[in-house]
Parts: C-alpha cells; structure tokens; sequence
C-alpha cells in the first residue's frame, strides 16, 4: 500500500465544521471585552450541568485544577490517602499530592484497563479518605462497586474524568456518580477547548461552594478571602468556544463508537491484538487502545509510523514508576498494571476518521503474519 498520512488525532475537520459559529463567540466576547468571569462562564457551567445532570458545575482553568480543587473541596488534606490507579496520566497523581495527601496505587482489571475494585478494598487503611477511579481512554470503571466500598468505608469519590466527558455509566454521567468530578478540556479531549481548561461537577453544595471558593484565590466575594486557594477561573473565551463544542458532542462520540467497533470487528481471530473489551456500555473512546502481545508493539508501532500512520503509547511508564517516585514504590507489585505498559498501542480516531483511512490502518496491522511485524 503506498504511505498516508494519517495522524492520531486531527482537529482540522472540526475546526473547519464549526468555524462560523466558534468565530461568532470569538467575536462575542471581543466585544463585550469581559475576559475573566464574563458572561459566557456562567452560561457554560449553565448548559454543561445541564448536559451531564448535575447540580453544579464549575469552570476551572484545566483538568489538573479540576483534581486538586475537587479533593480539596472533599475535604482531603494533609495525611490522608486516596486510593488510585497507577495507569494514567501523571495528574491523577500529582493533583493527590498537591491537595497534601498520598497517593496509595492498586492494579487495573486486563480488560478495562481501568481500576480493580477488588484491589481497592485490600487496600484501604485507617488513613484512606478517599478513592480516584480514572475513566481512562473514555471508558467509565465499574462505579457500582467503587460506589459500595466508599459508602461502606464512609470514603469520597472524586472521579477523573480527564478522558471520558459524554461517557455514560449505567444511564448517567461519569463525573456525577461520586461525590464530584473533575474534567479536562485539553484540545486533544473529546470536548476540547483551545488551550487549556478543566470544570467540577458535584450534587454536594458544600463542595461546590469550596471549589467556588478555592478557583479564585479562596473568595466567592471580591476581595473577602476566606481560604488559601488557587488563580484557576475558567477563561471567558474558552467558555464560550466549549459551549458552542458542547452542542456537538454526543454526535462526536457517537462517530466515535462507531469507528470503535469497526475496529473491534477488523480485529477478530488477530491472534497478537487484542481490542477493547465488549460490552462497551457507555465508551466515548477518547483512544481507541488495542494491545500487542508477544513483545511486538513497539515493531507494530515503528511498521505503522514508516506507513504514515501515527500512533501513541498512553502510557509507558506507570505513575509508580516514574522518576519522581524513585525509590518510593520500588517493592510495589501491579503486575496487570506493568505488563500493560508495554503492550498497549493507541491508533488514530477522532469523529472525523473516514472510512477510507480507517481501512488502511486495519489493513497495515493485519498484513504480514501474524501482525506485519517479527520480534
């Protein structure tokens, strides 16, 4: 097959579908001239409670804010510790440790890639506070069972919805089935803004009211600060360009799924892939992630790049394994959490993939035996 370019994500088709409407609130906001807390914040946070059926929603200035103003807002602090995933972006952690408390990591379930609840119980201690399940690559981890333990352990669950904005778990939302939930709208996200950008959803008023607090220097009243808090106001003009995004996200995700699972299909008897686990209730596949075994996932990967189809790894290095835990961790054994590591393999998907170049990364994976590539 001659080369493509095909990236793992591409905005452009986006951009292009929605340039005049994201032009006319560009244009809003340049007149109105009100860049910090203006108009289109409030209205935002209106229509994003609105959308995923909640009571309050708070804009934030990114995803990693999000985290450490909801734990804050929960109530955990310094000595406490918040049970999590080691699989996932560094902020799951940071924000931990940022809100003053310590990260207690515990293996993933092999076909989720998402938290093990089962793992979760042995691990809380007198110390746990709180639980941070990640709804990584859009799929949302088992909220039922996460749910049981911390009401049974009386724990908050602050859930990071980094990846998975639109994801449903059993008819409602992620990020409103805890006690709050944190989101990012990185521009790569599926609701993406264009910069940085992140908002709280919460039913608890007393968190939402913290957050409120926390977001802009620890005042709800111009210059009657309460607490010590954070310079993280959600930009007027990301919000108005994210509420014209947010009208068209349902259709997004669902273009999504549907690339998901001819995918999934295409990947059948594969002997060395294996795709996203089904049933898929409620997926928005931020990443469609499939996993090379055998150790040939980095040939797959280096084969697909020399075809023009990019790909990426999320994440090669597990949270507990990263330099700034060294020595930290070292006796830790997350061993479905390891081996991930050096299996998964993320493949170009956005709502925009056409067929046509969907099919010619299928076919770049499935030729040769048994994947196209050799150890």
């Amino acid at each position: 097959m001659p080369r493509q370019d095909i990236p793992i994500l591409d905005l452009n088709p986006e951009i292009k579908l929605l340039r005049d409407e994201l032009n006319a609130a560009y244009h809003r906001v340049m007149d109105h001239g009100q860049f910090i807390m203006g108009p289109e914040v409030k209205s935002f946070e209106k229509d994003a409670a609105e959308f995923l059926g909640t009571k309050h929603a708070i804009g934030v200035n990114s995803g990693t804010d999000a985290l450490v103003i909801a734990l804050k807002a929960a109530g955990v602090g310094k000595d406490d510790e918040v049970i999590t995933t080691s699989f996932t972006f560094f902020a799951t952690a940071e924000s931990i440790e940022m809100a003053g408390a310590k990260p207690v990591f515990v293996d993933i379930e092999e076909g989720t890639f998402n938290i093990n609840p089962e793992e979760i119980e042995r691990a809380i201690t007198g110390k746990t506070k709180a639980i941070m399940p990640v709804h990584l690559y859009g799929r949302p981890a088992e909220m039922n069972k996460i749910s049981e333990l911390a009401e049974k352990h009386n724990l908050k669950v602050i859930e990071d919805c980094a990846q998975s904005f639109g994801a449903t778990y059993k008819g409602k939302q992620t990020g409103t089935i805890g006690h709050a939930g944190a989101y990012s709208f990185f521009p790569s996200k599926n609701l993406g803004g264009f910069g940085d950008a992140g908002l709280i959803a919460t039913d608890d008023d007393e968190i939402a009211e913290m957050s409120l607090k926390l977001r802009a220097h620890g005042s709800i009243k111009k210059y009657h600060n309460e607490v010590m808090g954070y310079n993280s106001r959600l930009d007027t003009l990301q919000a108005a360009l994210l509420q014209v995004k947010l009208k068209h996200v349902d259709q997004f995700n669902e273009n999504r799924r549907e690339i998901a699972h001819r995918y999934i299909k295409a990947f059948e008897g594969l002997e060395h892939i294996a795709a996203p686990a089904l049933p898929d209730e409620g997926h928005v596949y931020h990443q469609f992630t499939i996993r090379v075994k055998n150790g040939l996932r980095d040939a797959l990967a280096e084969k697909l790049g020399k075809e023009g189809i990019g790909t990426m790894i999320y994440y090669p290095v597990p949270c507990h394994k990263l330099p700034v835990y060294e020595g930290r961790f070292d006796n830790l054994q997350l061993p479905v959490c390891n081996r991930l590591t050096e299996e998964v393999l993320s493949l170009p998907i956005s709502p925009f993939l056409s067929e046509k170049s969907q099919h010619f990364v299928i076919e770049a994976i499935k030729s040769g035996s048994p994947v196209g590539v050799t150890p």
